[in-house]
């Protein structure tokens, strides 16, 4: 057993507190609560040697090993006195089993009623350092880092719900900076490496759940790289652990898709289809809804709506409102949803969502393919970013093994060719030429017809490119 001690604040004794906290959670990360708190604490020893006083004595006596509800009418009647003495206690005494048994005694206490996270903040503790006893040893026990994320949320917030910073001018207390980026830094590092390979992940992401919410920790956390590490988690899930996981996970996204920031990131990864997967299997009521509520929130963002109908969302959204919600929050997500979605279609031209099917890399005959018009009205629009969406047409014929895609763009290729007056030219300058030769011996007739047509435009040219037919 590792006995704490005071030490100065310097960086390398805080690593070696670091390497002996990891250790110490991985030896007692199996104790529960109920198994803690059945301990016997030597409370006159620690006030005979000056540890604790007469009066916190007495607190800790009327409160220790009683009943839930004569604990509660005591914190009703003097909570501010119950957190001042158990701050004290873990900020004094060291011995390893105490601090367990305090952190464990807040820890129920917020269990059951997370508002008294607000006792910390009343305004008799204003000079107590709340915060410090739990950054001093909140890497050795995941309860104090859920226990301090509690109290950092419930702080003082004013009618316009701008968070009181209270008095700036006691230095020597730890600042909330401290905290949040002590937090963040832990929590970032238990997603990536977990001390406790059950306990570890589940305990970030619940605390990110609740900590997220806060402007500094989404900033904090985005610049810690962290948001790549969430959306592994969004994924369909069965054991009851796995969904809970699952659901908090999807509220971190949710809260991080008010953070523009976060949601660049989000554009670019992976994390839409999995949001989209996670909301088409699962029958879990809250985890239907938070995913549908951050799908709203992403719909104006970028180009995510346009993302969202190529992911077939709508189809998705169609068959979530036939199934029987009572969540009454939820149906208004959805017809919100469906609406937004509705209206992002509207407005998508068609150069547009051919853009968007282009990039995605799956090629369809869809109607603008084969119109006339969409190539006369659009074909200006294939010379932005150097010629962009023509050279992933050109890319497609290397790396697609889907015959419908390769079929559809050599039709494409074949249709630039007729409709640009350097058609012709550009194709070539671009190498197509040899790619689609060798697609003429695909096994796939559909293939090989588009592909010798788009030669033969090649060849002759856009003055006699469109007496040929596809």
């Amino acid at each position: 057993m590792i006995e704490s001690v005071q030490v100065p604040n310097s960086a390398a004794v805080n690593q070696t507190l670091c390497f002996l906290g990891f250790q110490t959670a991985m030896d007692h990360a199996e104790l529960t609560t109920d198994q803690v708190l059945r301990r016997d604490i030597p409370w006159e020893t620690y006030m005979s040697t000056k540890l604790i006083s007469g009066t916190s004595l007495q607190l800790l006596r009327r409160y220790d090993h009683r009943s839930e509800s004569h604990r509660a009418q005591l914190l009703d009647d003097d909570g501010p006195a119950y957190v001042r003495v158990f701050v004290h206690v873990l900020r004094d005494i060291f011995k390893e089993d105490t601090v367990e048994y305090v952190l464990a005694l807040i820890d129920e206490m917020l269990a059951a009623n997370p508002k008294r996270a607000r006792l910390f903040h009343d305004s008799s503790l204003s000079d107590e350092d709340t915060y410090e006893p739990f950054l001093r040893n909140w890497f050795i026990q995941e309860k104090s880092c859920k226990i301090l994320a509690l109290i950092v949320s419930a702080r003082p917030k004013n009618q316009n719900g701008v968070v009181s910073n209270g008095d700036t001018s006691k230095k020597p207390f730890t600042t909330i900076d401290d905290v949040l980026r002590a937090l963040v830094k832990w929590l970032c590092e238990q997603l990536k490496k977990p001390s406790h390979p059950n306990r570890g992940v589940p305990t970030a992401v619940n605390c990110l759940a609740t900590l997220l919410k806060e402007h500094l920790v989404r900033s904090s956390f985005v610049q810690a790289d962290g948001v790549k590490l969430l959306v592994p988690l969004i994924s369909p899930a069965s054991t009851q652990q796995s969904i809970q996981i699952l659901y908090e996970a999807c509220l971190c996204i949710w809260l991080l898709s008010y953070y523009e920031p976060a949601i660049e990131y989000l554009a670019t990864s992976r994390a839409l289809p999995r949001l989209i997967d996670v909301v088409k299997t699962s029958t879990k009521e809250k985890v239907v809804r938070v995913v549908v509520l951050t799908l709203r929130n992403l719909l104006s963002k970028g180009s995510l709506g346009a993302q969202m109908v190529d992911f077939q969302l709508p189809q998705v959204v169609q068959s979530l409102k036939a199934q029987a919600w009572s969540d009454e929050d939820l149906l208004e997500a959805l017809n919100s949803l469906e609406e937004g979605l509705k209206d992002n279609i509207k407005k998508l031209s068609s150069f547009d969502k051919y853009k968007q099917e282009v990039l995605l890399g799956h090629l369809d005959w869809s109607p603008m393919h084969k119109d006339p018009l969409f190539w006369r009205e659009n074909i200006n629009h294939f010379e932005e970013n150097d010629f962009q969406i023509l050279r992933v047409l050109v890319t497609i014929l290397d790396t697609s093994s889907d015959p419908r895609t390769l079929a559809v763009a050599c039709f494409d290729i074949s249709q630039f060719i007729q409709h640009h007056p350097s058609g012709r030219i550009i194709v070539a300058d671009l190498k197509a030429k040899e790619r689609v030769m060798k697609l003429m011996n695909h096994e796939n007739t559909e293939v090989t017809k588009n592909a010798l047509l788009c030669i033969q435009r090649l060849f002759l040219g856009a003055k006699y490119a469109s007496f040929l037919q596809a």
